[in-house]
């Protein structure tokens, strides 16, 4: 008898520790842009094809969404993602899905939200998984706006720049063994500065000579010109941006911070000394104009949340860049000097470099488009 009984026990014990488990696994939001808490963010962004919106609202669930469930309000139904400001306004808006339908993005149809408004956006119970599961519990979170307009930046444009995951002036070193994933290139200098290896290199190695890396260069100086002058073009881009919407922030230490889209504008340096987080959503912009050098610490990261793209973050620097050991950088680099990428760090984005870049094992690899 307590034999059955202790088996008994034992066979509930297991159901429940399924059933928890099986409720643990159930479809939550992994993150949201804004995030929570977030402060100054954009009242307004440039979306597609460069049209002004209100900043958009996004959720990223844990598994696929059924769309039908995350929409704008349906006849005899409310709406399941809200948005609204601090007098419990609801702003009218229109929900989108991924081609994935794991992030719900809440876009508004004003052109611009209130400036220092607090506004609260919520996604009910009535959202489902495309399994059928619903979320155990609402969700809801919170950001502020800035105090004046900010009309989020139109990314800048790289033009033939932009097929490059490294391009300099005066040559590329290199501490085998590196791997790149993109194009690399240097000019007006001899192909013999391009010390990449035909192996470190997933894409075409070009140069202005037959001096390069055999027997992967090759040899195209006009395209090159052309390229080195659109990185040129691309760096007066981002230092002319004007109206700022953060300057001198931290005192030129962002290391800790979660940064919001936006024009970003220092008179000196800029040190990340922590891991530092960009959020917001994927055709968000961040331009950072930096008068002097970029130095990330070693074995920092630079994390992307709600959504962000490194292909439309730039960092502008009139200074030395230097990634330290082991680190993670992303966006695209435009610098008027060097970029020094030290052992071990890697690079989701673009070295660009008026002068040289200098490789020691690392991983660069190109943003997706």
């Amino acid at each position: 008898m307590p034999q059955s009984w202790l088996a008994a026990l034992s066979l509930v014990c297991l159901l429940a520790g399924f059933a928890s488990h099986s409720v643990a696994q159930g479809v939550t939001v992994l993150s949201t842009s804004p995030s929570n808490g977030a402060i100054n963010t954009p009242t307004s962004t440039h979306g597609s094809n460069n049209i002004v919106t209100g900043t958009a609202i996004s959720a990223t669930f844990s598994e696929p969404m059924n769309p039908a469930t995350i929409d704008s309000a349906l006849p005899g139904m409310l709406p399941t993602f809200t948005l609204k400001d601090s007098s419990g306004n609801t702003i009218e808006g229109t929900v989108a899905m991924n081609d994935i339908n794991t992030v719900a993005t809440f876009t508004p149809t004003v052109s611009a939200l209130n400036r220092n408004e607090d506004y609260v956006a919520a996604i009910t119970t009535a959202a489902r998984s495309a399994g059928g599961l619903a979320l155990p519990s609402a969700v809801q979170w919170s950001f502020t706006t800035g105090e004046r307009d900010l009309i989020g930046q139109a990314p800048v444009s790289l033009g033939t720049a932009g097929t490059f995951a490294i391009l300099t002036k005066t040559g590329i070193t290199d501490v085998f063994a590196s791997s790149v994933t993109g194009d690399v290139g240097t000019s007006p200098i001899t192909g013999a500065a391009l010390l990449l290896r035909c192996n470190e290199v997933s894409g075409r190695v070009y140069t202005v000579n037959a001096a390069g890396p055999l027997p992967c260069s090759i040899t195209d100086p006009v395209l090159l010109t052309a390229a080195i002058g659109d990185m040129g073009f691309a760096y007066t881009d981002a230092a002319g941006r004007s109206i700022p919407n953060f300057t001198e922030l931290g005192a030129g230490e962002i290391g800790g911070l979660t940064l919001v889209p936006g024009l970003y504008k220092w008179g000196g340096g800029v040190s990340i000394s922590t891991d530092v987080t960009l959020s917001g959503g994927p055709n968000d912009v961040w331009i950072f104009q930096i008068a002097s050098t970029l130095k990330q610490a070693s074995a920092t990261r630079i994390t992307l949340a709600g959504g962000a793209q490194a292909k439309n973050i730039f960092w502008q620097a009139g200074g030395v860049v230097a990634i330290g050991t082991t680190a993670h950088f992303e966006g695209v680099l435009l610098a008027k000097t060097l970029i020094a990428v030290k052992t071990g760090a890697s690079v989701n984005g673009r070295l660009m470099a008026q002068t040289a870049a200098t490789l020691e094992q690392n991983t660069i690899t190109q943003p997706a488009q």
